[in-house]
């Protein structure tokens, strides 16, 4: 298995809203973002790099395989 890339939560955002996640609320540091079909999750902002089971989760939640990723970013 390769390695994941670690994004920050700004880069993690971008990449979600480029494939259909938008932005509903924020409260203090942490995104919420939700998908028309119903997906849902909430992403961190102020960490540096995600930590990879924390990453491992918001992919899950939004059900997108893990070698999607680097083409997301």
């Amino acid at each position: 298995m390769s390695t994941l890339p670690r994004p920050t939560g700004k880069e993690l955002v971008r990449a979600l809203e480029r494939v259909g996640f938008s932005t509903v609320r924020v409260r203090g540091s942490h995104r919420f973002l939700r998908h028309p079909d119903g997906r849902a999750t909430v992403v961190p902002l102020r960490v540096r790099t995600l930590g990879l089971g924390l990453l491992r989760k918001i992919l899950a939640d939004c059900a997108i395989p893990l070698d999607r990723l680097k083409d997301m970013l």
